[in-house]
């Protein structure tokens, strides 16, 4: 039996919803049903009406809380990456090899495993962080969306295991790239595993996926 010791708040920035949806009970109504019916019916279908019904609201209260759908899928992808650097902090506390802090957080990044109490489903957001996460910086006006820093809190991901890559090679030329690659990588495998298996292996076996990003990762560091 595992204890909750506290519950996790993330740190979202504010220029992403107009009211915090934590601060009311119809905004915590937003957030969870909303990531619930984003989950079933996908992004594309997602509408603040069908949400709206959902929940028993009208749309127009809703856009109280979020300019816009893309917005809210934002606001769900940047929980996300509080919640990967909160479990980062949580595994590679006073683990000193580099190798091994990369080994932790590539599996962070593949798997599902904490039992900490969250205010939204882990699972769910997952799905929707594999699935639909890509949406949120495939815009034709992400320049305009990044200049109010709606990205930080990936950005701080890469950064934060590209310094990681430096420290186990500080030679190597490419340590955002490989990141990024390894992060939307690793979503897309799982998207496949579930969608299109023909694109990948192995899909039953998470640890195979994490080897795999593992060793790709050290060969394209380590010193020839």
């Amino acid at each position: 039996m595992h204890t909750q010791l506290f519950k996790f708040s993330a740190n979202v920035n504010t220029d992403i919803y107009i009211k915090d949806p934590e601060s009311s009970q119809i905004g915590q109504s937003i957030l969870k049903d909303g990531l619930e019916l984003i989950d079933e019916l996908g992004f594309e279908d997602f509408t603040f009406r069908k949400l709206g019904v959902r929940i028993g609201t009208t749309e127009a209260t809703i856009y109280r809380y979020f300019e816009n759908k893309h917005k809210l899928l934002l606001y769900f992808t940047s929980w996300y990456w509080c919640w990967i650097e909160y479990q980062l902090v949580l595994k590679n506390t006073n683990i000193h090899d580099p190798s091994q802090r990369l080994n932790n957080a590539i599996k962070i990044l593949a798997t599902l495993d904490d039992y900490t109490q969250t205010s939204l489903n882990l699972p769910k957001l997952f799905n929707i962080i594999c699935r639909e996460s890509s949406k949120s910086y495939l815009t034709i006006n992400v320049r305009d969306l990044n200049s109010y820093g709606v990205f930080y809190n990936y950005k701080k991901i890469v950064s934060v295991l590209s310094d990681l890559i430096t420290e186990i090679n500080p030679d190597y030329p490419y340590p955002h790239m490989l990141i990024t690659t390894i992060i939307e990588g690793i979503h897309h495998q799982i998207y496949f595993a579930d969608h299109l298996p023909g694109l990948t292996d192995k899909v039953d076996d998470a640890q195979y996926l994490i080897n795999f990003y593992y060793q790709l990762a050290l060969k394209a560091i380590k010193p020839n």
